[in-house]
């Protein structure tokens, strides 16, 4: 399906985070599963991926979740999904949401 056949969720929400190297894969395996297959459980969220980016030696890491509006993050799924405190010490994280800008109707297909 093209991306005009689906409905496109109104936000992103991107977690970036730098882990410390002791918790890294301790880190992974509980992201990969346990934490990412709860969060994108929850109402409201459509999928979600993970990337990773070693600049300048070193690890960063990117999750990207799809969501249909603001209020997937108030949900009480969300509230209890996998949380992240046992990482608190070893994790500096930053997230954001943002919200999908309208586009204008487009003549051109080679323009995305």
């Amino acid at each position: 399906a093209s991306l005009s056949d689906r409905a496109l969720p109104l936000c992103l929400l991107t977690v970036e985070a730098e882990i410390a190297g002791e918790a890294e894969e301790e880190w992974n395996r509980w992201y990969d599963d346990g934490h990412l297959p709860q969060v994108t459980a929850c109402p409201g969220f459509v999928q979600s991926a993970r990337y990773l980016s070693e600049a300048d030696g070193a690890r960063h890491y990117l999750a990207l979740y799809e969501i249909m509006g603001p209020e997937a993050l108030r949900t009480p799924q969300f509230g209890v999904a996998s949380p992240w405190g046992r990482f608190e010490a070893q994790v500096q994280a930053r997230a954001f949401v943002h919200r999908r800008v309208a586009s204008r109707e487009r003549s051109d297909p080679s323009v995305l």
